[in-house]
This record gives structure tokens, C-alpha cells and sequence, in this order.
């Protein structure tokens, strides 16, 4: 007899689950939509952002004092990198972008360990995992928290780029650069502030992503789980990461459950990809992407 109890459980934990990965895939968003650019990078940041802010707690420095300045470490960090790595490669092909991004996840990842070591680190937020039961099922109050940050941080997002002229002109970078061009915004500027945009999500996602799995070098793999997320939802839409990334937890967590038996369990790690790949062959420009027409 079907569990329906159990199911809505599942459900809900790779829902909950989809929203970490959703907060990943919008560091992506934020900077293919308005330069083109696939910043595999963005990895090597969130572990920068994590190492450093539990290397400045275990030094004594009050939480929020290590907060804020792992914010700015991070705004620089995403600056420096527009000035000084992409900027100059501004019209090369796409490949040359994402290798100097993929080169660059290396150095970042290469700085930290020269900074900070490469030990693990546990990192504790003050919030409990221990579940608790919502008409019988049971959520965890880790995840709840979790995903009530990156609604916060999305809903912040969206509040900023409508209503704020740094966030219209993202808009309108994001819609048509050289028409950005024509009526006289700036594209470094606009740029610069992406790649803030960038580094602030990398810390909140280095946070929350360091307080699940500790403070290792292995946690920027998790760009990986983004990558799903991207095709499923598409490359340049703040909503399809969200939705991508709810779609990619609950499918998950259900694979593993209930199709995992039949292989053997472990699916969990690799189904995701098999639908992602499925999903290129229906429709590459994923749910809410925008479909590229060139003319000949």
C-alpha cells in the first residue's frame, strides 16, 4: 500500500534541498544574463566565502564582525575578478570565457589555501537539524531555515533590480547590451555590480552550504549540483533557477527512494543529470530560458 505520508516527506526534504541548489544556480544567473559568461568560478568562491568566514570566528572574531567582513572580502574578490580577468576578454569567444573562469576557480581555490590552510572545519549556525512534525511529517528545521534565507535573498533580488536604477539598468544590460550601449549606461559599471551581486550570493550559499557539509575543499563541487539546476530551468532566468532547483531536489530525493531499489540505490547523485540530459534533447533553452535566433 502507497505511503502518502511518507511520500509528502520525501517530497518536501527535496524540495527543501532544491532551494540550496537554487541559491547556487543563481550566482550563474546573475552573471551569464548580463555578460554571457558561464562563471565556473563560482564554486571556488562560495568555498572562499565559507573558509573565510570560519577561519575568522575560530580567530575570535564576533560573528557578525566576521559577517560583514566576509561580505566585503567578497564584493572585492568579485570586483577584482570583472576588472581584472574578464574584463580585459570582453568580446573573445564564449570557450575562452568559461576556460578563463574554469582557470580561474584555481587560483581562488589555490589563494584560499594559502590563506586559511586546507583543513576541514565544522561550521554551526546556532540552528538545530533535529526534525520536527508538521501534521506528521517531518521537516527539518536546518532546511526550513535554509530555504527561508535564499526566499529572503531572492525576494531581495527582485526588490533591487525593479525599483533600484543599478538593478533597471541590469534589466536592460540583461535585454540588449548594445542598446545599453546607445542610450549611455555603463557596461564595466553594471558588470562590477553583478559580480557584487555574485559574491554576496556566494557567501550566503558558502554559509548555509558550510553548516550542512562542513568547510572543505570538496564543497565548491557543488557547482555540479548547480549545472541541472541551469539546463531544467535555463541559463539566463533568476525564476528558472528557483524552479530548476525545486524541480532537481524533489526529483532526487524520489529517484532515490523510489527508483534507487531497483538499481541498487545510489542514484541520487547522477539521476538528476540523466534528466537534465533528456531535457537538452526536448528543449535546450530550458523553461524559462529565452530561445537564441540567429539570423543568416
Amino acid at each position: 500500500m502507497f505511503d502518502y505520508q511518507f511520500f509528502i516527506e520525501v517530497l518536501v526534504g527535496g524540495l527543501l534541498s532544491g532551494v540550496m541548489y537554487s541559491l547556487v544556480a543563481i550566482g550563474f544567473v546573475l552573471i551569464y544574463k548580463t555578460s554571457g559568461v558561464l562563471n565556473f568560478a563560482q564554486g571556488a568562491m562560495i568555498l572562499f566565502a565559507a573558509l573565510t568566514f570560519v577561519s575568522l570566528l575560530e580567530r575570535g572574531v564576533p560573528f557578525p564582525l566576521a559577517l560583514l567582513a566576509t561580505l566585503a572580502v567578497m564584493v572585492v574578490l568579485g570586483i577584482a575578478v570583472e576588472r581584472f580577468v574578464l574584463r580585459p576578454l570582453v568580446n573573445q569567444p564564449p570557450i575562452t570565457l568559461f576556460m578563463a573562469t574554469l582557470g580561474l576557480s584555481y587560483v581562488i581555490e589555490g589563494a584560499a589555501q594559502l590563506l586559511w590552510g586546507a583543513q576541514v572545519h565544522g561550521l554551526d549556525l546556532g540552528i538545530s537539524d533535529t526534525p520536527f512534525d508538521v501534521a506528521g511529517v517531518l521537516i527539518s528545521q536546518f532546511d526550513l531555515f535554509a530555504a527561508a534565507v535564499a526566499g529572503a535573498l531572492v525576494a531581495l533580488f527582485a526588490l533591487f533590480f525593479r525599483y533600484t536604477r543599478t538593478g533597471l539598468a541590469f534589466r536592460a544590460v540583461a535585454d540588449d547590451q548594445f542598446a545599453a550601449l546607445a542610450v549611455g549606461l555603463r557596461l564595466p559599471r553594471v558588470w562590477a555590480a553583478v559580480w557584487t551581486a555574485a559574491g554576496i550570493v556566494a557567501v550566503v550559499a558558502g554559509l548555509l552550504w558550510g553548516a550542512r557539509l562542513g568547510v572543505q575543499f570538496s564543497l565548491s563541487l557543488i557547482v555540479l549540483k548547480a549545472l541541472p539546476v541551469l539546463v531544467l530551468g535555463g541559463f539566463d532566468s533568476i525564476a528558472g533557477a528557483i524552479v530548476g532547483g525545486l524541480l532537481i531536489g524533489a526529483i532526487e530525493k524520489l529517484a532515490e527512494v523510489y527508483v534507487g531499489p531497483f538499481f541498487g540505490g545510489g542514484i541520487e547523485a547522477w539521476a538528476a543529470y540523466v534528466v537534465a540530459l533528456g531535457f537538452l534533447l526536448v528543449r535546450p533553452s530550458g523553461l524559462f530560458g529565452q530561445k537564441l535566433v540567429e539570423r543568416v
